[in-house]
């Protein structure tokens, strides 16, 4: 989902020596490089539909059809809310990583400032012209944040993550509860209540049929301009979205490295069997839930609901428990092919995640091959395995000549106001 959470060894040596395999977190590595595959999959509606369809089916072609209600499913249990907090658990771990690196070499917390300071920069810059499902910038303010908890122990980290967690997610579920009590005719309302949800619905559909209009016509001039007249609202939406979940999961994220569970082996496979129960009860609501919806043929507010409220509780259990989990398997299978590669996608995160959006709006948008609006979920899979084979093969290219991805070593350059050789061939 530092933003997408560098291998913050390569990013923090002020030496003039390159980082050695043995100092790099295989588990870390390995974990960002199926999260940065998993929020293409995460993502793939929103490069191709309005935003509305990202969580509603009913805004698909035609209103979707019954294989998209099950996509939509298997998303919601498997995807949705999971590949974004491993990002946002590992942006916390990175940043005490980054910190414990350069604290060796006498920087601090002032060059983490710089970074995140940077890290805005670049997530202005893919919200405004490439995608505006831009994670970057919400990481980077929440960094900001973060850094205020540095002194804090593991165990008070990780409880003061989960408590913040529940509380976000209760807080977000508010919001939709009222409209989905009135949808489902079990509340009256207040008077005006009910026009008053029909009619912001109303609106929500409007705002995808401007979407579709913009997105698959012929000028890219037209979608940065739209880019620019939702910038505003969209980030202050970011803002809270960073309040309710970004922070506290990386709270999490910083609590379970001060543990140890992604350096130490052992740790990992202590608590391997807690973490597999975390993530199966967190897959278990998720399905309840997700199957409680589906058989209610997605009442807007309801799914809404779902989607955007109560899933912050079910997603905690399978995001407290992966971590350890994927760090014990990472460490186990480190000599396989899947791990091997999975491990140079997450060295290549930042990259990966800019560059998969360059390419899918290339697929999608009007004004390049203008299948924006076409595709049902299941025929966009396709789309994510095309990218999904890109960005394994072009990091394992890649990372054979250059010591980092290109956007790695620009960010590392501009944050330390240097410039670094990268070819393997070349001196520090």
């Amino acid at each position: 989902m530092a933003s997408l959470p560098e291998s913050s060894h390569q990013q923090a040596s002020v030496s003039a020596t390159p980082v050695g395999a043995s100092e790099r977190l295989m588990s870390l590595d390995v974990i960002r490089g199926a999260a940065v595959l998993g929020i293409l999959l995460a993502n793939i509606v929103g490069f191709g539909h309005p935003d509305l369809a990202y969580s509603w089916p009913g805004a698909l072609p035609d209103g979707g059809n019954s294989a998209d209600g099950i996509v939509w499913l298997a998303q919601f249990v498997l995807v949705d809310g999971k590949f974004r907090g491993l990002f946002s658990l590992l942006f916390g771990a990175s940043m005490l990583l980054f910190l414990d690196k350069a604290a060796r070499h006498g920087r601090g917390a002032g060059l983490q400032a710089r970074r995140l300071a940077w890290l805005v920069i670049f997530g202005l810059a893919h919200f405004y012209f490439l995608f505006r499902g831009d994670i970057l910038f919400s990481y980077a303010i929440s960094g900001f944040v973060v850094l205020l908890f540095l002194r804090m122990s593991g165990e008070k980290l990780l409880a003061l993550g989960i408590i913040w967690a529940v509380m976000g997610a209760l807080l977000a579920s508010l919001d939709y509860l009222t409209p989905t009590l009135i949808e489902a005719g079990s509340e009256p309302g207040v008077e005006g209540a009910v026009a008053y949800y029909d009619g912001f619905w109303d609106g929500q559909l409007q705002e995808a049929q401007l979407q579709q209009i913009l997105m698959s016509g012929d000028s890219y001039g037209a979608i940065l301009r739209y880019h620019w007249m939702i910038g505003g609202s969209s980030l202050v939406s970011y803002f809270v979205y960073c309040i309710f979940e970004t922070i506290p999961l990386m709270l999490i994220g910083m609590g379970l490295y001060r543990l140890g569970v992604y350096a130490k082996p052992e740790e990992g496979a202590r608590f391997s069997r807690l973490a597999l129960a975390g993530v199966l009860a967190g897959l278990a609501l998720n399905l309840a839930l997700g199957l409680f919806v589906h058989a209610r043929d997605f009442p807007p507010y309801l799914t809404q609901f779902a989607f955007f409220g109560l899933s912050g509780l079910t997603n905690l259990p399978f995001l407290l428990g992966a971590p350890a989990l994927l760090s014990f398997i990472a460490w186990r299978a480190s000599k396989g092919w899947l791990a091997r590669h999975l491990a140079l996608a997450g060295r290549m995160a930042f990259t990966n995640y800019i560059g998969t959006s360059f390419v899918m709006i290339l697929i999608f948008q009007g004004w390049a091959s203008g299948l924006y609006g076409q595709l049902h979920r299941l025929e966009m899979l396709l789309a994510v395995a095309f990218g999904w084979a890109l960005m394994l093969l072009s990091s394992r290219l890649w990372l054979a000549h250059f010591r980092q991805g290109p956007l790695e070593w620009l960010w590392r350059c501009l944050a330390y106001d240097q410039l670094f050789p990268n070819r393997r061939n070349q001196d520090r």
